[in-house]
């Protein structure tokens, strides 16, 4: 059944991002898993519901740092990721996931 409207290329991108991060969760035991698909939710639903649509920049540079953070998930020894709020100016306050990692040697 298609869909009633026609997704923009950006928009396809980022469902993708999204797809990927949860496969990527899939990967993981059960309770890193739950706390990964948690974690990418949040930040989604945070950015669908605060940046603007029409700023192609910034959304392309969430792209970008999704990939990285998703080629990150997909490397054996991270367990999880979480998210930090950096206050950069008085106006806006921005989240950046950063990658928990235990190495085994």
């Amino acid at each position: 059944m298609a869909s009633p409207w026609k997704l923009s290329g950006m928009q396809r991108q980022v469902l993708a991002l999204y797809r990927c991060f949860l496969r990527a969760a899939r990967l993981k035991n059960l309770e890193d898993r739950q706390r990964i698909v948690s974690v990418v939710s949040a930040e989604f639903h945070h950015n669908a519901n605060n940046v603007d649509r029409k700023n192609f920049q910034y959304i392309e540079y969430l792209l970008r740092r999704g990939k990285r953070q998703l080629e990150q998930l997909k490397n054996s020894t991270t367990i999880s990721l979480s998210t930090i709020n950096l206050n950069s100016s008085a106006s806006k306050t921005f989240t950046e996931d950063k990658k928990l990692a235990s190495t085994y040697h």
